[in-house]
């Protein structure tokens, strides 16, 4: 694809996000990308999310697909990818933890022919920040996810993949929670693409401002890797 020609499409799954929704669909669209595909996926909020996408969003994005049922990040982004039709897809969770303003960092080594999949990685090249606990843990299933991937990544569970837009789309994603991720990785080996790294900030939030992954999404995340293992 042309480096000047191409379309970003941002997935943005959100789940009772009412305090963040507004401030991040701003970021989005400041981001240094010319041309934004931007699909919000509300997995059955049962807060004013909703409320305030049709009211104050749903003018400025491209799409807004609303489930019956909450079903989790997965299938809010399975039913994401599914809608979209730019050249590369992005991930992009409703909290602020990862910054917009990176996505031309996170997409470069794909416009550059260096690889078809991405991650932007917290730990690579930078002083990782959060809980210890957490810290702890990704970097666990992280390398038990390399153990059968055989990647070498430094940070599977990170929320910033991109993708060129038909090796996404042809994963057939079963995990409707936070499984998601080494679901997704494992395939994404499987294909025998090129994945690469880069690093990316980080701004974590806390349980108290609404964090949502915990201690069972972390045991799911296990099974997840021996699942989808190669």
């Amino acid at each position: 694809m042309k480096k000047e020609d191409y379309t970003l499409s941002i997935i943005i799954p959100c789940y009772n996000e009412e305090k963040n929704i507004e401030k991040i669909v701003k970021k989005v669209l400041k981001s240094p990308i010319k041309k934004k595909e931007i699909v919000i996926v509300d997995d059955k909020s049962t807060d004013s999310t909703r409320e305030i996408l049709e009211s104050k969003i749903r003018p400025l994005v491209s799409k807004i697909i609303y489930h019956k049922v909450n079903g989790g990040k997965g299938a809010a982004l399975k039913t994401g990818f599914s809608h979209a039709t730019g050249d590369i897809v992005i991930v992009q969770d409703a909290d602020l933890e990862y910054d917009p303003m990176e996505y031309p960092r996170v997409i470069a080594p794909i416009l550059n022919g260096e690889a078809d999949v991405c991650y932007g990685s917290r730990f690579l090249k930078s002083k990782a920040k959060g809980y210890k606990a957490n810290q702890l843990a990704n970097k666990f299933l992280t390398a038990l996810s390399n153990f059968f991937t055989k990647l070498h990544l430094t940070d599977m569970e990170t929320c910033y993949k991109a993708f060129k837009r038909e090796i996404i789309q042809s994963i057939d994603i079963q995990e409707k929670r936070f499984g998601f991720e080494p679901e997704i990785t494992a395939k994404v080996a499987r294909m025998n693409v090129r994945v690469k790294e880069v690093a990316i900030s980080y701004y974590p939030r806390t349980n108290e401002e609404g964090k949502k992954i915990g201690f069972k999404d972390g045991l799911r995340a296990i099974y997840c890797i021996w699942r989808y293992r190669k």
